[in-house]
């Protein structure tokens, strides 16, 4: 119970506990950052880790000269795009070993299907704007071969797109004084807007 509540606390006060990190790990903040963005989208077992918001954070935090914004905009987009590139490699290699020992929810395999069907490649570059279908859409292109070449260009285009949209929407707006007073609800506004468009198109792909 006490992992829960930790882990619904790391995403309320998810400004709070980086400028807590910055402040007792220094640079080492950096290096820790580029793990969660890796790890939220290269390991199919971790699509619950922070992206949009905590890149929005990050952002915010740049502002006040917490994190120099420069180096997360590299730092990060090199983790969202080599994060992509391990998540296919492990589709391609080991997808039919994990899905067959049912290690995955399908419905989240289900609803990337969908977003195949309905963008073909782009998928690569749309998922990364939508929670858990972001983590899915490379495991599921390296499952069905797609040519990695193919692959990595949406790979690439679509983590800089991700990663410079939401450190400049925390860098920009992230201190408003608005937002500031209402940190918690804009954190979780961020990752209802992210979901809600697989959450329309999974309703639609059910009737």
């Amino acid at each position: 119970m006490s992992i829960i509540t930790n882990f619904i606390d790391l995403f309320v006060h998810l400004d709070k506990n980086l400028i807590l990190v910055a402040n007792s790990y220094g640079i080492l903040a950096y290096p820790l950052l580029f793990i969660i963005i890796f790890l939220e989208t290269g390991m199919v077992l971790t699509p619950f880790l922070p992206g949009d918001s905590l890149l929005f954070v990050a952002g915010a935090l740049s502002s006040i000269g917490i994190f120099n914004v420069f180096i997360l905009f590299i730092l990060l987009s090199l983790a969202s795009i080599l994060g992509d590139s391990a998540n296919y490699w492990i589709g391609r290699y080991l997808g039919d070993s994990i899905i067959k020992r049912k290690l995955l929810r399908k419905e989240y395999l289900d609803r990337t299907h969908h977003f195949y069907e309905k963008y073909g490649g782009k998928t690569i570059i749309f998922a990364r704007f939508v929670p858990i279908i972001r983590t899915f859409a490379p495991f599921i292109a390296g499952i069905g071969k797609m040519r990695y070449s193919k692959f990595l260009f949406y790979n690439i285009i679509g983590g800089l797109a991700w990663v410079l949209l939401f450190l400049s929407l925390g860098f920009f707006f992230g201190n408003l004084p608005f937002v500031q007073e209402n940190f918690t609800l804009v954190i979780f506004a961020i990752i209802i807007i992210s979901i809600l468009p697989a959450i329309i198109e999974y309703i639609r792909h059910r009737k």
